[in-house]
């Protein structure tokens, strides 16, 4: 039996589909953005087109198939090429004015910034008394003052006073 007959003898062969390049992402969320990477082996950067439409960001690419040299005889060809594109509906925390993309590694990283309002912060927590304290001053009109104004450093006399040298 030859080489070529066992690499060509999967009887599943007919069942798979060809390979299309259709790179998985990853999606996530962090406090300041919302993060995507793609693995895209073999892609350089003017390979791959990154842009944002109002919500919409969309991701696309293509690798191109190698070429076939006469005299080589290829018994399997099962990596992926072609063409491929991804769209992904952001929500309203993202902010379409602060997108980054960066391919390093074969690795494409697309950041998208959020809103400054929708960034968390931090409440302080209150007791009952102190918010309904809060409450009553504001309706009053008896706001405290966001900071209290320093307070001034003692003022130096306008001529020293003379020390007399201590006596031996």
């Amino acid at each position: 039996m030859m080489l070529r007959d066992i690499w060509s003898s999967d009887p599943y062969e007919e069942m798979l589909a060809p390979y299309a390049f259709a790179p998985a992402f990853e999606v996530k969320e962090t406090k300041e953005a919302f993060v995507f990477k793609a693995d895209l082996p073999g892609l350089v950067e003017k390979d791959v087109e990154v842009t944002i439409t109002g919500n919409l960001l969309r991701v696309s690419g293509k690798r191109e198939a190698e070429e076939k040299k006469e005299g080589e005889n290829y018994y399997r060809l099962e990596r992926s090429f072609g063409s491929f594109e991804r769209s992904f509906a952001l929500p309203e925390a993202a902010d379409p004015e602060k997108i980054e993309a960066a391919l390093g590694d074969g690795v494409l990283t697309v950041t998208v910034g959020k809103r400054a309002e929708a960034q968390a912060k931090k409440v302080t927590v209150k007791g009952v008394i102190e918010a309904v304290t809060d409450k009553v001053k504001s309706a009053l009109g008896m706001h405290e003052p966001a900071e209290k104004p320093a307070e001034k450093p003692a003022e130096k006399p306008a001529v020293e006073p003379a020390v007399e040298p201590p006596k031996t």
